[in-house]
């Protein structure tokens, strides 16, 4: 970098990593940042990450996924001094930015962030746009590929009870709201 006047201000900065490293990222991060001594500098080095549920083999389960694969964020002081640490830490390839100088995360948007975070870590809310009556079509399961009406919405369980014509007659069933899509 440049010999150039950079403010003393702290803020979040993204990272752009090799996609598939980002906790091996910041792992070396954290260890460089003890190691070196830049913990005045360098505050915090995290991989923003949510909870989704899916449905696999039948199942429900609950993964993490990062928020944005490929990308790290830090929570920083930028100088000379724990750019370099940042910039030359393996499998980094550069702060996001304009020009040679990263340029600092809105602060809106570092809110909105964690504010994401936190709601994924906590108990899931189902937030389903299905309504009584809706025509859906079943995408998992033994029913898979049927069409049926919604009778009922369990928002809190996640649960959604389907009418399903099964000879000659309508037959409820309870499925879950990742397993029907809507027509």
């Amino acid at each position: 970098m440049a010999k150039q006047e950079l403010k003393g201000e702290r803020n979040w900065y993204a990272i752009h990593t090799y996609a598939g490293y980002e906790n091996a990222v910041m792992r070396n991060l954290r260890q460089r940042i003890d190691s070196l001594g830049v913990n005045d500098k360098i505050f915090n080095v995290i991989v923003p990450t949510e909870k989704k549920i899916k449905i696999k083999g039948g199942k429900r389960v609950e993964s993490e996924e990062k928020v944005y694969p490929g990308y790290v964020l830090v929570d920083m002081i930028v100088d000379d001094n724990s750019w370099y640490v940042v910039r030359n830490t393996p499998r980094v390839t550069g702060f996001v930015g304009a020009g040679v100088n990263p340029v600092p995360l809105d602060k809106k948007e570092v809110d909105d962030l964690f504010g994401k975070m936190e709601k994924g870590n906590k108990t899931n809310k189902h937030q389903m746009d299905i309504e009584i009556g809706e025509i859906v079509r079943i995408a998992d399961g033994p029913f898979k590929d049927l069409e049926g009406k919604v009778n009922d919405v369990d928002s809190e369980r996640g649960k959604v009870k389907v009418l399903v014509s099964m000879f000659g007659r309508e037959t409820p069933v309870e499925l879950d709201f990742l397993q029907i899509k809507k027509i």
